[in-house]
């Protein structure tokens, strides 16, 4: 093996180690020409796709998440994401890769799978109002406050050309996975997301709790020493991507010299890791359609 080949491989399974495919569980090659939820043709499959961008804006999202003060709780009660950041966000983008590209049947097993889990996810916020992770509203919220990060980060890092035509269609087309789960009136286009962004923010809370998800983000391990600086670069990205009115929120705060730095740093490490990954998701997937060898 080539000194090349070498570094590709090693860079190619950290990445591997962070996503969750690693791990193995489903074939996202087989069967053959089986489109999955969306198919090759999709926004979805696209925006989806880069795992730098997906990455920070997973980070974005669980931060947007937890400002909801029924949201935290069920995760704060029901999550052992406080021993395990790096499994929360392991777990979190099987299901994003799996329903994304995974073959019809895994996919909807695994909707089938978290939907049950939801049921047990149950109790009481810190101000006493009960919590249900089944509940079609807030469903509605942890749905839009992904779908919003992952296109944002898409948008700065892959494709900021991408047309408001496409951002609509990547909206319509996500929604399906938010609806199965059992949300209700999902907003599907860009000006619906900011519209319900806007309405949302009076319910919106950051007590000590928000501000301890923060501090373990800003803390988490890496799957390696290799791995540490870059990961360490993404959540920071993840964290710049906030909407102004969550990070002032969140009392977080980046300054453009920083905000500059952050974003040349990250498009040099997106251009290094699609170099290097070559048997990702969105790569088994276009083989099991016969777009890629």
């Amino acid at each position: 093996m080539s000194p090349e080949a070498w570094v590709r491989k090693r860079i190619e399974r950290q990445v591997l180690s962070l996503s969750g495919l690693a791990s193995g569980g489903i074939d996202f090659e087989h069967p053959p020409g089986d489109p999955g939820l969306f198919g090759p043709e999709s926004v979805t499959w696209r925006v989806h796709g880069d795992f730098t961008s997906m990455l920070c804006g997973g980070v974005s999202a669980l931060l947007l998440q937890m400002l909801h003060p029924l949201a935290l709780a069920g995760v704060w009660d029901h999550s052992s994401f406080r021993e395990d950041m790096l499994g929360r966000l392991r777990r979190t983008s099987q299901f994003v890769s799996c329903t994304t590209f995974g073959p019809t049947r895994d996919a909807n097993a695994l909707i089938e799978k978290v939907k049950s889990i939801h049921l047990r996810v149950t109790g009481t916020d810190a101000f006493g109002t009960p919590y249900a992770a089944s509940d079609p509203q807030l469903l509605v919220w942890v749905h839009v406050t992904e779908a919003y990060s992952f296109l944002q980060s898409h948008l700065r890092y892959r494709n900021p050309a991408l047309s408001l035509a496409d951002q609509n269609r990547y909206y319509q087309e996500f929604a399906r996975v938010a609806e199965s789960l059992g949300s209700a009136n999902v907003p599907d286009s860009v000006a619906a997301v900011e519209a319900y962004l806007q309405a949302m923010r009076p319910q919106l809370r950051c007590d000590e709790r928000t501000r301890e998800v923060v501090r373990l983000l800003q803390n988490a391990p890496a799957p390696s020493r290799l791995a540490k600086p870059v990961g360490s670069l993404m959540i920071q990205a993840g964290i710049e991507l906030l909407p102004d009115w969550a990070a002032r929120q969140l009392g977080i705060s980046i300054f453009r010299p920083k905000r500059q730095m952050l974003r040349f740093a990250i498009r040099r490490i997106a251009s290094v890791l699609r170099w290097a990954v070559r048997n990702g998701s969105w790569h088994r997937a276009m083989r099991r359609m016969g777009r890629l060898n």
